[in-house]
Formats: C-alpha cells, structure tokens, sequence
C-alpha cells in the first residue's frame, strides 16, 4: 500500500520475473581506514524473494546494509537497489525500502501506535493515511491489541515486532532486516521466522534476512548469500546447495533404542542422532529392513527418507569436517 493505497497482502503475487533485481553490487568495497576493510571487492546479484545475508559477526553484513540504504558511501565500486544508485538516490531507495535494525533505539514513553504513524508520516504519508497504515501493520505483526500502550512496557518480543512494524508502515518494496531475532527466546525465535516466511511469502514483499545463524536462514529462505572478511563466499538458492546423501534418516516419535536393537539384530548397522537414527544406505532392500523393524515394534513412524545436507555443513571448514565426522 504506497502513499494510501491498500497492498498488504496483495491480490497476487507481482511478476517478479520482468522486475531488475533487487540488489547487485560490482566491485564494491568498503574502507574505514588503513586497516580496517568491511567490504573487500563484494560482486553479488540478489533476485526477489527471501533471501539469507549470513556470515559471523564483523563479515561485513551490516556495512552493506547501510551502503544500500545511503547511509554510508562505498570506498570504491558500484551499488544498486532497484537499479537505484543509494548514494545519489537514498530518498528513492528508501522509499521502496523498509529497515529494522539490530540494536533498539525506540522511545519507551510513546505507544507503539504513535510511533509507527510517526514513522509513517517521516516516510512521506499524509497524516490519517500513516495512522491507518500504523494500525494495520501493528495488526499484521501481531500487535494491534496492544498499539496503545507504552513501548517501554514491552517484552523483547514485542520490541522486535514494533521495529518489524515501523519498517512495514510505508508499504515497501524490500525489507532490510538486521538479526530480526536478537535478544529473543526459542518461542519468541519461531515466531518471528514464521512472521517473516508470511510476509515474504504472502504479501509479496522481498526480504533480505541478515543473521549470523544459518540454521534460522535455512528454514525461512529461498536463497542464501554468505560473506565473511566483506568477500563473496556463496550465492545460490538453497535447493541448489543441498543434496542428498546415501544415508536414511529414520524418527520415530517412541521406541528408538527398541528399533535401534531390532535393526542391529536384522543386521541393519544405525546410529542416534538426536531424536533421529541415521541408517547407512547399504543395499536396496534397507528400506524394507528398516519398515519391517517398525512394523514389528508397532511404533509410529514420522518420517523415512534420505538425509540431506544441512546448509551449515557445507559452510565447514576442512578441520571443522573431521571434528564433526570424528
């Protein structure tokens, strides 16, 4: 919904495949000072859709979130944002861009409600147009009960949803989040990534995810861009960067130590892992073996399928490898 009118959600997805692309980068690089490059000659094209910004801590995702909001200016090479250059264009560029920063600045004597339109209005909306828009995307991220009262009486939570909100209020193109799960529980984690996958998903919106945990990424997104020391590591979709191994991964919600023995007696050779066993797949007839077992046992089966790998082990160094296979 730009400028007052309604877009959230969308009567169908936009053609996303005549659009440019949301984001590319050439050479760009990023110098503080002598010593300290956040970006080193980064060369990146990111597609829309819901895509993963990961690398650890100081790999330079931040610097380049700021570059693509015009808030910082690149040492040398060449940026876009919807073929919008954010140096000389940062008005443009965040007109179509909604941002929720990592680290809390917001005023804990004002409402939700008055904050978001706040927002709105800065963000070029006429004043009852912000306040509507306020309350609709306090709605979508689960807030609207609660837009009245003061943000210093807020969880944590809750904090990362009104920023969510604040950068939903102008109806943006892209949004730009910065760890979206900092600070937050297990619960309050799932919650936001589901949150996030919705507006993604549903609204038709891009989002780019920028966190340190890969395993956050994996479940929300379609893509996935890795950075470390302010250099391209990878960049693909996350169908591309899995595949599948020759080893079952078999869970049973009760009875695993019973179907671990009744395997081992069948001559099945499997191990625990966690709530799962992971079975080697040595012939064609294991699968057989490991459904006869199940049968046997009577125990309720959940899953039975080839293990993939996880995008976090392709991101291991060659000792981090054999500590793990170890």
């Amino acid at each position: 919904m730009r400028r007052g009118k309604r877009r959230m959600p969308p009567l169908a997805p936009p053609p996303y495949s005549l659009r440019v692309p949301i984001i590319a980068t050439e050479s760009l690089t990023k110098k503080y000072n002598a010593r300290v490059t956040a970006l080193d000659d980064l060369t990146v094209t990111i597609e829309p859709g819901v895509i993963g910004l990961v690398g650890a801590n100081g790999a330079g995702k931040s610097t380049l979130i700021k570059i693509l909001l015009g808030l910082l200016p690149p040492t040398s090479g060449r940026v876009r944002v919807f073929d919008l250059d954010p140096g000389t264009d940062p008005e443009q560029v965040r007109a179509r861009v909604g941002y929720m920063p990592e680290h809390d600045s917001l005023p804990p004597d004002l409402s939700a409600a008055e904050f978001v339109t706040h927002l709105g209005r800065i963000s070029g909306l006429p004043k009852t147009a912000a306040r509507e828009r306020a309350s609709e995307a306090l709605r979508h991220v689960g807030l609207y009960e609660e837009r009245y009262r003061q943000i210093g009486g807020y969880s944590t939570g809750m904090k990362q949803r009104v920023k969510l909100a604040q950068a939903l209020v102008h109806d943006p193109d892209l949004l730009l989040l910065d760890e979206p799960t900092n600070g937050l529980d297990p619960a309050g984690r799932d919650a936001m990534l589901e949150l996030i996958h919705k507006i993604g998903t549903e609204f038709g919106i891009s989002v780019v995810v920028c966190s340190h945990l890969l395993g956050e990424v994996e479940r929300i997104c379609d893509s996935l861009v890795a950075i470390d020391g302010g250099r391209l590591l990878r960049s693909a979709q996350l169908s591309t960067m899995t595949t599948a191994t020759d080893v079952l991964v078999v869970e049973v919600s009760e009875g695993q130590a019973d179907l671990l023995k009744r395997l081992g007696e069948s001559g099945v050779e499997a191990r625990p892992d966690g709530r799962l066993l992971l079975v080697p797949l040595a012939s064609d007839d294991t699968y057989d073996r490991i459904l006869a077992a199940v049968a046997e046992l009577d125990l309720p089966l959940h899953r039975l399928d080839q293990r993939r790998h996880r995008v976090a082990e392709l991101f291991r160094t060659p000792t981090e490898e054999v500590a793990h296979v170890g």
